[in-house]
């Protein structure tokens, strides 16, 4: 099945992350590339769509004050995400990352007196797909699951 990849210049103009951050976050396997990884000198790395609303969640996160250590369970939560799931809303509170599917968990959560802040993930999903369709896709960016 072939799946439009996206190179890292991509990848970093989409997020709005740097190559340094998008770079360490693959090699301490953060995110790695879903489609492609780097083998050595000369390749490139491919991410999915999936990735890139990942690595988006991930940068609101720790724009937000989240640690690194938080972020990496809410990216477990994720990467095991095919679609984004109706009503799915991560929350934080600066020291955790929690999921709500419901307006009543989202009281519940509320109802503790912290300040929090919450990341709809099927909006992100939403949202990147929009800034895609708008955006005139690049050469030599499709590949297979299994290619080189």
């Amino acid at each position: 099945m072939n799946e439009r990849g996206f190179r890292v210049p991509e990848v970093t103009k989409i997020v709005g992350i740097s190559y340094r951050q998008l770079d360490y976050w693959a090699r301490t396997e953060l995110v790695t590339p879903s489609i492609r990884d780097a083998k050595g000198s000369g390749t490139q790395r491919l991410y999915s769509f999936q990735d890139l609303v990942a690595l988006r969640v991930i940068k609101r996160l720790l724009d937000a004050g989240v640690s690194l250590q938080r972020v990496r369970k809410a990216v477990d939560y994720l990467q095991q995400m095919e679609e984004p799931t109706s009503g799915v809303t991560l929350f934080s509170d600066g020291k955790g990352v929690y999921q709500a599917h419901s307006p009543e968990a989202v009281i519940d959560l509320l109802n503790k007196g912290q300040g929090v802040f919450a990341i709809a993930v099927d909006k992100v999903w939403s949202d990147l797909e929009a800034s895609l369709a708008k955006a005139p896709a690049k050469r030599g960016a499709r590949a297979s699951a299994g290619g080189a």
